[in-house]
């Protein structure tokens, strides 16, 4: 990917998730006397014209940091308006180098933890690297079978112990009584397990289920919703390129994008497909789930094609039916 030479295209960033075999990231704070000074971000520079990101990476981690990097997959790619100025930043994971990663031009230096980067302040164009960061590759939908609580629970724990870790509580045909009360069920195993459930409903449903964020479908994000100040965590539902527009204008931390391909559940819509999904996910300045005939198989495919990984019902459920 080379940087834009359109004296009024947006500057091309190459920036690395620099991650330690703990999982730590490193991050460095910004010159006082720079742009954003005093703020964190994710080590990287600008693009020459013409040249790849790999190599612009490796540039640049020899200069700021003092390693020789192996540059590894595509994390996700950031476009974003600062009014005065358009960037785009193209982040790749990095999880082998040679040296010892310092600031090598002064610079503060930190290795965190993905839940702790939360704690620092970042230019706005950073954040969804930080999101991309703390969110798993695989996005589980609750099914409506069986009906029978207990059962209903005993599946999608099953999907918890063998490693989702982030859960959507969507059940339709529920009154409010009946999700509350499963809700607070499935919160605790989700608590259990380490992981983080979503509620599919209103905010104040949500705080009485105790979760740690809602999803807007896309009925309620095409309403303009404002993101509740309690919720920790916001999805939204998207089948097109207003859709990922509006839902990062509404401060979603990530969307579903769908359907990839034909599914029975929604006949009456085809499929897009790979190419189209990462056309609409390069303008998207969130990471983004494939959805619709999609399972753990084909999270490299969402990867290459620049999504955070698959979200699903039957294909991230034991037996993968239902």
């Amino acid at each position: 990917m080379a940087a834009s030479e359109h004296p009024d295209g947006p500057i091309h960033v190459a920036a690395a998730a620099l991650r330690a075999g703990d999982g730590r990231v490193l991050v460095q704070r910004r010159p006082a006397h720079l742009d954003h000074g005093g703020l964190w971000e994710f080590p990287g520079g600008k693009l020459e014209p013409g040249e790849p990101v790999a190599e612009a990476l490796a540039r640049e981690l020899d200069e700021e940091l003092g390693i020789q990097p192996r540059p590894g997959a595509p994390l996700i790619r950031v476009p974003w308006d600062y009014g005065h100025r358009r960037v785009v930043l193209h982040v790749l994971e990095v999880t082998a180098w040679s040296g010892t990663p310092n600031g090598r031009e002064g610079q503060e230096v930190a290795w965190l933890a993905p839940a702790q980067l939360d704690s620092r302040s970042w230019p706005a164009a950073n954040w969804p690297i930080v999101r991309a960061l703390q969110l798993p590759d695989r996005y589980l939908i609750t099914p409506q079978a069986p009906s029978e609580p207990a059962a209903w629970l005993e599946r999608v724990e099953a999907a918890l112990a063998g490693g989702v870790s982030l859960v959507q509580l969507r059940r339709p045909d529920l009154d409010t009584a009946a999700l509350v009360a499963l809700g607070r069920a499935l919160q605790a195993r989700c608590d259990a397990y380490g992981a983080r459930l979503l509620v599919n409903a209103p905010p104040e449903t949500a705080r009485a289920v105790g979760a740690d964020g809602i999803h807007w479908s896309g009925r309620v994000l095409a309403e303009g919703p404002r993101r509740p100040a309690a919720a920790r965590w916001m999805g939204a539902s998207c089948h097109s390129r207003a859709d990922l527009a509006r839902a990062a204008a509404c401060g979603a931390d990530f969307a579903l994008l769908s359907p990839v391909r034909w599914t029975a559940s929604h006949p009456e819509r085809a499929g897009m497909g790979w190419t189209r999904f990462a056309e609409l996910v390069a303008e998207a300045p969130l990471p983004v789930y494939a959805l619709g005939g999609v399972g753990p198989a084909d999270i490299p495919a969402a990867r290459a094609n620049g999504g955070q990984g698959v979200a699903a019902i039957r294909g991230l459920l034991p037996g993968g039916a239902g």
